[in-house]
């Protein structure tokens, strides 16, 4: 594929902005080549700026759980439009966005909308400070909450422990605030408790982490951290901004037996659009302001465009909905298993739902980051640009998942299985 245009914009780019983009991941920085620059999308299909056009199994990184450009989707929020692109005050359209949030996450009582993923697992974790009176976090080496200071925190030395600084510019007193553990490792965060029980506001985690690969966790793990918080009187936050309205039967905290205290969410219940949201019983809820002394506020928070994208996108998503998405996650499995073994499990694929990842090694999957082969890139991207070039897009990184939308078909699971055979034949014959 010829991507002249895009290259050209890309050179253009990198006058403006850093690095040329506006997320890091996007540079294509782990794969070949430069990014592409995308000039309209429907359905399953995207198009970039030079006409070539692509299976899309990124959908914007997840929200579209539709595809792009659905037209219900569309059509909704062009009539919103009409009436005003922001308020900065109450419409109908927060309340109708917050009672379908409720209808499947019916732990919480209330639930505050907030501009993005980042922005509702920082204010979670703010809120679970607040109604605690403490001060430290546990989260887990290997889940990613996007780029809040106190969780932008990577593994120190030792079984479990204060972690390091992931990123220049997080000052030493905020990372002092978190704990890290490995995942699936119970004894790691029974020390933890022992040694700090008492200042421990929240436990925060990913119940699936789906963002440095898909590490399934046991059912069993996350219960006893349900326990270990009630037995030292803090708070669990699941970050299901990847997960949430992913699964016909629920939360992934319902599909798992355990309830959080707090969960924050984003991606779906936008739509396509700039949204985020944390819910929790009341009690908990009504410590923020105006009702309580903790303070978070947001000029575009309840935006009408992002609650009407949010609204028609849960509706659609019903029953039938979430069983086209399964039939696609197991028509996916199905056929891309025999390939990988015919070619000695140079990966293996881990799904749930219409969620997959490429596992690196012919290992089973790992559960935790630590055990990912350090390699993982190596591969994934010379298969990611045979791909690319075969028309099937899937993320510009080894650790990313893939999404599958209501708007694939079999053509496109089938297609990209199938190119993905020839692919991995040609890197065998070089």
């Amino acid at each position: 594929m010829q991507r002249t245009k895009s290259n050209s914009l890309h050179s253009e780019a990198l006058h403006h902005l850093v690095g040329g983009v506006n997320s890091p991941v996007r540079a294509f920085k782990s794969v070949h080549g430069n990014p592409i620059y995308f000039d309209k999308a429907s359905g399953a299909i995207v198009t970039d700026v030079d006409g070539n056009e692509y299976v899309d199994f990124v959908q914007s990184w997840g929200p579209l759980v539709h595809g792009h450009s659905h037209p219900k989707i569309i059509d909704l929020v062009y009539q919103k439009m009409q009436n005003g692109t922001s308020f900065g005050a109450p419409h109908i359209g927060e309340i109708e966005l917050a009672k379908r949030v409720k209808q499947r996450f019916t732990f919480m009582d209330k639930v505050r909308f907030v501009s993005s993923g980042t922005e509702a697992v920082m204010s979670a974790v703010r809120l679970a400070r607040g109604y605690t009176g403490r001060d430290l976090l546990i989260k887990f080496e290997g889940c990613y909450h996007g780029h809040v200071d106190s969780l932008m925190v990577n593994s120190g030395s030792g079984l479990a422990t204060f972690g390091i600084a992931s990123s220049p510019g997080i000052p030493k007193d905020t990372v002092a605030t978190t704990l890290v553990a490995p995942l699936d490792d119970e004894e790691a965060v029974e020390f933890l408790f022992k040694e700090h029980g008492e200042d421990i506001a929240a436990v925060v985690i990913e119940p699936l982490p789906a963002n440095n690969g898909l590490l399934v966790q046991r059912h069993e793990y996350l219960a006893k951290l349900r326990s270990l918080c009630d037995e030292h009187g803090s708070l669990l936050i699941f970050d299901e901004v990847i997960s949430g309205f992913r699964f016909k039967d629920g939360s992934y905290g319902d599909m798992s037996g355990v309830t959080p205290d707090i969960t924050a969410l984003g991606k779906v219940i936008g739509g396509g659009l700039p949204v985020g949201a944390y819910g929790a019983r009341s009690e908990i809820m009504e410590s923020l302001s105006p009702l309580g002394p903790v303070y978070q506020a947001g000029t575009l928070s309840g935006n009408p465009l992002a609650m009407a994208a949010g609204i028609m996108t849960l509706d659609l998503l019903d029953e039938q909905a979430y069983d086209r998405l399964e039939e696609l996650g197991q028509l996916l499995q199905v056929n891309v298993e025999p390939i990988l073994e015919k070619h000695g499990n140079p990966m293996r694929l881990v799904r749930r739902g219409s969620l997959f990842w490429f596992s690196p090694g012919s290992d089973n999957p790992p559960p935790r980051a630590d055990q990912i082969p350090s390699n993982a890139g190596v591969l994934y991207s010379d298969v990611h640009k045979g791909l690319l070039e075969k028309g099937y897009m899937l993320a510009p990184s080894a650790y990313e998942i893939g999404f599958i939308a209501t708007v694939h078909d079999e053509e496109h699971i089938l297609g990209m299985v199938h190119a993905l055979d020839e692919v991995l034949t040609e890197l065998e014959v070089k």
